[in-house]
């Protein structure tokens, strides 16, 4: 018995024994609440239809098993004698309360902590999980890409307010002066927030394009002397391949400062030719030569749209000018479409004997006598 009544630091060996005890205790209860959760708990939730049981099942044992030895070993320290010193008690005279040990109040306020860090793991862990289960597969279902890039950055930004706001109530509980803190992290919010305007800029210039859609992937724009192709579209910035091949990242602020031309959204391609015929040529020819452009655009109707112009316009200063207006359909080729035209025209004009005008000048020449 002498052995066991044997005082260290305040505490008889017993004393530490039975502390030890309890905190062995609680390390075994958590490997007990392990394998219930995992060989009967988890079977039981695993026939039920929903998941929402195994999401909070599977989220919840971890935190809860700390949380139990957590609170064990403080129970377990709170029983031991911890020796208050003169000082103090000095103190504690001045301030009107019972004396506390240093080592007591640092005991407290660690765990206080713990504990709060603790449910905030729990929350952190439920709501991610919760996310990842109902709105990831709603995401997925939708057209839209907008709400694919932005959840991510939703559930980071979630995780890491449900982290700063327990561990500011954690160093409340553990005794630190949170307004300090807090107000620290507003001088050093402010200045992060003038330091990344511009980020944050074209992050809302992503949404602005995400939700208004003024082009797609795979589209042809054009904005600030920028020609080519999207290839990504991010949230800070969108990446286009130009028409020689290049890639250009273009910051999302510019699609909302300047204007954005979509040629993929054009309804038809709009083509002038100014034909000049040579002024040899009678009216009759210049008539069957209107004619004949009105025949070759009724013949490509596959390719062109019906709305064509064709007018006698111009006496030029060494044609007879014809103006052509057609719109090429959204699905034909653009290239292979005035290739095709153009021949027609050629080809037509000579076997009727119209002979395209070319610069020329005439001088007269007078002798002096």
């Amino acid at each position: 018995m002498e052995f066991w009544e044997r005082l260290y630091y305040g505490n008889t060996i017993l004393d530490y024994t039975i502390a030890f005890g309890y905190i062995l205790g609680a390390l075994l209860l958590s490997k007990l609440l392990y394998w219930l959760s995992k060989s009967i708990i988890r079977k039981i939730t695993a026939r039920t239809k929903s998941n929402l049981d195994d999401i909070i099942v599977d989220k919840v044992e971890e935190p809860v098993v700390f949380g139990i030895v957590l609170g064990v070993t403080w129970y377990a320290l709170s029983q031991l004698n911890y020796p208050v010193s003169a000082e103090e008690i000095e103190t504690a005279k001045q301030l009107m309360v019972s004396p506390v040990s240093a080592t007591e109040s640092f005991i407290s306020h660690l765990f206080n902590f713990l504990i709060v860090v603790n449910i905030t793991w729990l929350i952190a862990r439920l709501s991610d999980a919760l996310i990842e289960e109902y709105l990831v597969p709603l995401t997925e279902k939708t057209e839209s890409d907008l709400d694919d890039q932005l959840l991510p950055i939703f559930r980071k930004g979630l995780r890491i307010l449900i982290w700063v706001m327990g561990i500011i109530v954690g160093l409340n509980n553990a005794g630190y002066d949170v307004g300090a803190v807090i107000a620290g992290l507003g001088i050093g919010g402010l200045a992060f927030a003038l330091a990344a305007q511009d980020t944050v800029k074209n992050f809302f210039g992503g949404i602005m394009i995400f939700a208004d859609k003024p082009f797609q992937i795979g589209e042809r724009i054009q904005i600030n002397g920028i020609d080519g192709f999207v290839k990504e579209i991010g949230i800070r910035s969108t990446r286009v391949e130009t028409l020689a091949g290049r890639i250009v990242t273009v910051p999302n602020s510019k699609f909302s400062d300047d204007a954005v031309e979509n040629v993929n959204k054009e309804p038809a391609r709009k083509i002038t030719l100014n034909l000049g015929l040579v002024y040899e040529t009678p009216a009759a020819k210049m008539e069957e030569a209107i004619e004949i452009l009105k025949q070759i655009s009724a013949e490509n109707v596959k390719l062109i749209d019906e709305n064509v112009l064709v007018s006698f316009n111009n006496f030029g200063d060494f044609s007879l000018g014809i103006l052509f207006i057609y719109y090429i359909r959204k699905e034909a080729d653009i290239l292979t479409t005035q290739t095709v035209m153009n021949l027609e025209i050629m080809k037509r004009f000579e076997a009727a004997g119209l002979n395209m005008a070319f610069p020329t000048q005439t001088v007269y020449h007078q002798a002096i006598k």
